[in-house]
């Protein structure tokens, strides 16, 4: 009986950029980057401003909600690019379709 086993390599492992704390790529750092300015507009409010301890808390959860969306919202989970794709649309309008005034049979006259 023949037992040969036959090896492939896959590559697998290049496909992937890994993940941390359950998030894809580099996207842990979108989130280490959002604590660290939260963490630097508590102490501003809490010290230098003299904000009351719940104002600064509250201010510094903004950037920290903010990245949060960022990341759950436009990138874990979505295709490369889906970002740049919202902004895109949001910024410049519908991207590759045509205008809708441009939609005119070219023999119509045109109105007033």
């Amino acid at each position: 009986m023949k037992t040969d086993l036959r090896f492939t390599d896959t590559n697998a492992a290049s496909d992937s950029k890994g993940r941390t704390w359950g998030l894809e790529g580099g996207l842990f750092w979108w989130l280490v980057g959002g604590v660290g300015v939260g963490i630097t507009v508590f102490f501003v409010f809490l010290v230098m401003l003299n904000s009351s301890l719940l104002t600064s808390f509250g201010v510094a959860l903004v950037p920290v909600a903010f990245c949060l969306a960022y990341i759950f919202g436009l990138r874990q989970g979505k295709p490369p690019g889906y970002d740049r794709d919202v902004f895109e649309r949001v910024f410049t309008g519908s991207g590759f379709a045509p205008d809708e005034n441009r939609l005119t049979h070219p023999l119509a006259k045109e109105q007033p």
